[in-house]
């Protein structure tokens, strides 16, 4: 038994070594990413990372696998938000305010990310539709609750609204004027329509 255990850890030790290898170069693709865009070098990555091109060649033989990759992990944060916002936020709508805050984060900080998935690249369809099966349902999900307390009008629909969003997030990079999240407040507030609990602060419905 000792010796299928010494067997073995070096193996496992060599994957958890990969694991957290490939974890840093995604964390330094990420922080690349927000600063120069999806189009950034390459190198520029392996700066931030502290390896060499060929490590990163190695993990990520092409850019759109670690774009989709960086952006997969992300989205898959922003889905998991949802529900544990719904826990522990103090209402529905507290929820749902904080979920499009992270929203708009996400959708911010992902510079020529919107360019690379209208492109003819399958890699990056596949991450446009992956992030639409996985956010619109967690949307659709804090408006139900939202509308079900009273507290936004009823008939907001979860894709309309991330599209809304989206749309407004656009320009801020090259507009040190504009604030899209200036935008997105008035956007949220215009939720609480004449449907809504009339408990609702006067200030916040204006």
């Amino acid at each position: 038994m000792t010796e299928q255990g010494s067997a073995t850890s070096p193996r496992r030790a060599r994957r958890a070594d990969a694991q957290r290898n490939e974890r840093r170069l995604l964390d330094a693709a990420a922080a690349v990413f927000a600063a120069s865009g999806v189009d950034a070098p390459i190198r520029e990555i392996a700066a931030e990372a502290g390896v060499g091109l060929g490590t990163i060649y190695r993990h990520f033989p092409t850019r759109t696998e670690l774009v989709v990759e960086v952006y997969g992990h992300q989205v898959e944060a922003c889905a998991a938000a949802g529900p544990r916002l719904l826990t522990e936020a103090a209402s529905p709508l507290d929820a749902l305010l904080a979920w499009v805050d992270q929203f708009v984060d996400f959708v911010i900080t992902k510079h020529g990310l919107a360019d690379a998935l209208g492109s003819d690249d399958t890699g990056f369809q596949r991450l446009h539709a992956y992030f639409l099966d996985r956010l619109v349902p967690v949307c659709a999900e804090l408006l139900d609750a939202a509308e079900s307390s009273g507290q936004i009008a009823s008939g907001v629909d979860a894709y309309e609204l991330m599209r809304g969003i989206g749309n407004l997030c656009i320009g801020h990079e090259t507009d040190a004027r504009y604030n899209p999240r200036h935008m997105v407040g008035l956007l949220t507030r215009g939720l609480r329509g004449s449907g809504a609990d009339s408990s609702t602060p006067p200030s916040a419905s204006a």
